[in-house]
């Protein structure tokens, strides 16, 4: 793959430019939703805090809040009982995952650049990690979702004050489909690992039952946040019960501390808005809660099931290409199997390679990169002739699913039998997969020369100025 044409199969371009500024989000809920005073803001939140000292703070790790985003005369005594956890800590940024009600868009839309306004003044955005945020989603900035939302701006004076140092990385989610909370989950994990960030699930619960109702349905729902049911909270949240607004952001946090091991979640507060002289009549619940999670983040796996999936899907997608020129459509609610990855599709007929193109960067869910591969190695690959209809048969697939590159600069790293290699010079790349060295007996030594070769490089060119990354890839066929 040395020419830069065949190389930009492989690279799919996400986002345009023009969708990246964003500036400073003034306050639409202070003087309404909160006093829009600094100083009387700032007196209301320490009372709140002051109030919620009873608690003990824990020695675990907390990866996440949940707190309510109502009126702060309603919801603030509630949502201080979980930021008293966090105050003074080291986070670096805190992630604020809210719900939108008043844009219907799917996915999420990230709040790139710029900062969020209150009368405390602007929280900074981290735009390094939204940035990543955004690159492992595929989600953009849509404006309409930040213009008048309260669900993101109601946490912002909390962290302010708890967390002064910290930056903030808005997410406001629209559609809360499975596809899209297992996207910004699985994009925590992989984004997260190692960095000082908390992340905020922004929700109400249940909205206008009679008091006593509202507390029996909140009770239920406190108990599935517990337990860590994303798969119940989902459901529920599918057939449209009035059991949370921000059951998506909810739930994704909780399958990000499920990804970062021993997670567990304790309920800290809950009321409901007759407290502050609402009606019982109709009431809306808040609660208050921390996730803890202190184990390391799993590296990803695939279990037998998955990995016949996945060739299934080669396989399907193959035929219905060469048969009917028709793109094959992959359907599966598998978190790992919808997760983004960078992977390889290799065809081999009677032990011969017959073809072999992937995408090296994780742009698409795995399922639909395994489509798109299969179909590029039987048509696109320039070394072969496209697979006729006739070789189906007698065709293998054999199915390299990617971890990310990481570059190096000493290599002697170069592990054969572990990892796959490219290397680069200008415009000119080199791929080659972990099981060719294996395959054709190469020594270290040999294997960097031949990703040059592959590149269109000189044989010494990775001792001479080109860049090596490497690799590891889960192999099966």
């Amino acid at each position: 793959m040395k020419t830069h044409a065949l190389w930009a199969i492989m690279v799919i371009i996400l986002f345009g430019t023009s969708t990246w500024a964003q500036g400073i989000r003034k306050p639409v809920c202070a003087g309404s939703w909160y006093d829009g005073r600094k100083d009387v803001l700032s007196q209301q939140l320490d009372l709140f805090l002051e109030q919620a000292k009873g608690q003990s703070v824990p020695n675990e790790r907390i990866v996440a809040l949940i707190a309510p985003h109502a009126g702060y005369v309603y919801s603030g005594p509630v949502a201080a009982h979980a930021y008293r956890l966090v105050q003074g800590q080291d986070y670096e940024s805190v992630i604020i995952v809210g719900t939108s009600h008043h844009h219907a868009f799917r996915g999420c839309s990230i709040y790139l650049q710029g900062g969020y306004e209150t009368p405390l003044g602007i929280a900074e955005i981290d735009e390094k990690l939204a940035t990543k945020i955004a690159e492992s989603t595929g989600f953009k900035y849509h404006a309409n979702a930040h213009k008048e939302e309260h669900s993101v701006e109601m946490q912002v004076p909390f962290i302010q004050k708890t967390l002064p140092k910290a930056k903030i990385v808005p997410i406001i989610m629209g559609s809360p489909s499975k596809k899209t909370v297992f996207a910004l989950a699985q994009a925590f994990t992989e984004v997260l690992h190692d960095k000082k960030v908390l992340i905020v699930a922004s929700t109400d619960l249940s909205h206008f039952f009679s008091k006593q109702k509202a507390n029996r349905v909140d009770s239920e729902t406190t108990d599935l946040i517990q337990k860590l049911d994303t798969d119940e909270i989902m459901k529920k949240m599918g057939r449209n019960e009035n059991i949370m607004c921000g059951g998506g952001p909810v739930s994704s946090v909780l399958l990000y501390a499920k990804n970062s091991g021993n997670a567990r979640v304790e309920i800290l507060k809950y009321m409901d808005s007759s407290h502050a002289g609402g009606p019982e009549s109709r009431v809306v619940g808040y609660v208050a809660a921390a996730v803890y999670a202190d184990g390391p983040v799993p590296l990803f796996s695939l279990n037998g099931q998955e990995k016949e999936e996945l060739l299934r899907i080669a396989h399907s997608a193959l035929k219905m290409y060469v048969l009917e020129n028709q793109v094959y459509t992959p359907l599966t609610d598998n978190p790992k199997l919808i997760s983004k990855k960078g992977a390889f599709v290799t065809l081999k007929k009677e032990g011969r390679l017959r073809g072999c193109i992937g995408f090296i960067e994780p742009v698409l869910p795995l399922n639909q990169t395994i489509v798109q591969a299969a179909i590029y190695a039987a048509s696109r690959d320039v070394r072969f002739e496209p697979v006729q209809p006739s070789e189906l048969k007698d065709v293998e697939v054999e199915i390299s699913v990617l971890t990310p590159l990481r570059k190096i600069s000493n290599p002697r790293e170069v592990k054969v039998g572990q990892h796959g290699l490219v290397i680069e010079k200008g415009d000119q790349k080199g791929l080659l997969l972990p099981q060719v060295p294996v395959e054709n007996h190469w020594s270290q030594r040999t294997f960097l020369e031949q990703t040059c070769v592959k590149a269109g490089l000189s044989r010494d060119a990775w001792r001479t100025g080109a860049t090596i990354y490497v690799f590891e890839a889960i192999v099966f066929h």
